[in-house]
C-alpha cells in the first residue's frame, strides 16, 4: 500500500505488476479507482455551465454516453484532465483526478460525491464476458457509453471507460456494498491489479497522466490532444490562449520513445538529437509487453522528429540509445 492523491492504495496484490499486466493484455483485471473524483452537477443549467468550464463540445455526445474533456486556466495550461458521464437529463457525473478533486469543485461548482461510491474498473479482453456472469447489464454498455444498472438490490452506475488501452468498464456502486461487488468480479476469475500495473499499461498505451504529460505550462495542443478542443462551440475557460497557439503552432509535441534494451527509463531524463537536448521524458518504466524501456517525452516542435528517428535518453549519466514512436507504444504499428 502506498500514499497516493490522499488515499492508501495499492501498489500491487501478490501477483505483482508484471503478472497483473499481462493478465489486463490477455484476460481480465479489476482495480479499485475510488480515489478518482466524483462531482455531481445537475440542473437546467448544468449542460451550459459544463459547455463554458471544460475545452470538449458536449454537443458531441448525448444523455448515456461519457466524454474526455479537459479543465483548462487562463493560460491555456491542463489544469486536470476529466471524465464527464452524461447520466441522465440534466445529471452530469465529472471525474476529476483524485489530489484536483477540490479545485474542479472550485471551478464548477457542484457536490463533491467522492466519498459516496467506489469505483471498480474491470479491463482486458476477458472483461466483459466474465463481469457478465455478476452483472450481465453492466458488461453490455458500449465503449463510452453510460448507464444505470441494478445488481442484488444495489443501484449503480456503469461506463464504458478506462485507462489500459484495453477493453473494459468501470462499475460506480454505493461506498457501504462496494466490498461485495468486488468480490463477486474477483470470485469470476478476474485478476486484482494495482497503480503499478496501472500505470505501466496507461504507458503503453499512450495515455496521459497529469502531473506529468499534462499539467502547468502544458496544453491540449502539446500533448496531441487537440481532438478534446471544441473549437467550434461558444467561449470556454483558457480559448483566447489556446487560438493564440493554434496559429503560431505548438513550441513542443508529445512523442513516445521506445529503447533499445531492458533499461527502464524514467521521467525527467533529457533527450537528445541531432547533437543538442530537444525535451525530456514526462513518463517511463518497463514495458512488460515490448521487454524493453519506454516512455513518452516533449520534445522541441522544431526539431522536426519523425517516427524512425534516433535519439538518445541520458539519464544519471548513462546514454540509452532509443527511437521516435507515435503512440500507442503497445501494440507496436505495422510500421515498425
Amino acid at each position: 500500500m502506498v500514499p497516493f492523491g490522499g488515499w492508501e492504495m495499492p501498489l500491487a496484490y501478490p501477483s505483482g505488476t508484471m503478472a497483473e499486466h499481462r493478465a489486463c493484455r490477455e484476460g481480465a483485471v479489476a482495480f479499485d479507482v475510488s480515489h478518482l473524483g466524483a462531482v455531481r452537477v445537475e440542473g437546467p443549467t448544468a449542460f451550459d455551465h459544463l459547455q463554458r468550464s471544460f475545452s470538449n463540445d458536449l454537443r458531441r455526445i448525448a444523455p448515456g454516453r461519457a466524454q474526455y474533456t479537459h479543465l483548462l486556466d487562463e493560460t491555456g495550461s491542463v489544469a486536470d484532465d476529466i471524465i464527464v458521464l452524461w447520466v441522465e437529463d440534466e445529471v452530469f457525473d465529472v471525474m476529476p483526478n483524485a489530489s484536483n478533486t477540490s479545485r474542479v469543485v472550485s471551478a464548477i461548482g457542484g457536490e463533491d460525491v467522492t466519498s459516496q461510491r467506489a469505483v471498480i474498473a474491470v479491463q482486458g479482453p476477458r472483461a466483459r464476458a466474465l463481469l457478465a456472469t455478476v452483472s450481465p447489464d453492466a458488461a453490455a454498455v458500449p465503449r463510452f457509453g453510460v448507464a444505470r444498472f441494478d445488481w442484488e438490490g444495489i443501484a449503480c452506475v456503469v461506463s464504458g471507460t478506462g485507462y489500459t488501452g484495453e477493453d473494459g468498464v468501470e462499475c460506480a456502486v454505493p461506498a457501504a456494498r462496494a466490498e461485495e461487488l468486488w468480490s463477486a468480479i474477483l470470485d469470476t476469475g478476474v485478476m486484482p491489479a494495482g497503480l503499478g500495473a496501472r500505470d505501466t499499461l496507461r504507458l503503453e498505451a499512450g495515455l496521459p497522466l497529469h502531473g506529468h504529460e499534462l499539467g502547468p505550462g502544458i496544453t491540449p495542443l502539446q500533448a496531441e490532444l487537440g481532438r478534446v478542443v471544441g473549437w467550434t462551440k461558444g467561449d470556454f475557460i483558457g480559448r483566447a490562449a489556446l487560438e493564440e497557439e493554434r496559429a503560431q503552432g505548438p513550441r513542443r509535441r508529445l512523442r513516445g520513445v521506445v529503447g533499445e534494451g531492458r533499461q527502464p527509463m524514467r521521467d525527467g531524463a533529457d533527450v537528445f538529437a541531432f547533437g543538442r537536448r530537444v525535451g525530456w521524458l514526462t513518463s517511463g518504466n518497463f514495458s512488460p509487453m515490448r521487454e524493453r524501456g519506454i516512455g513518452l517525452a516533449l520534445v522541441d516542435a522544431d526539431a522536426q522528429l519523425l517516427d524512425g528517428d534516433a535519439v538518445t535518453v541520458v539519464q544519471r549519466g548513462r546514454e540509452l540509445p532509443a527511437t521516435i514512436v507515435r503512440p500507442p507504444l503497445w501494440p507496436p504499428r505495422v510500421e515498425e
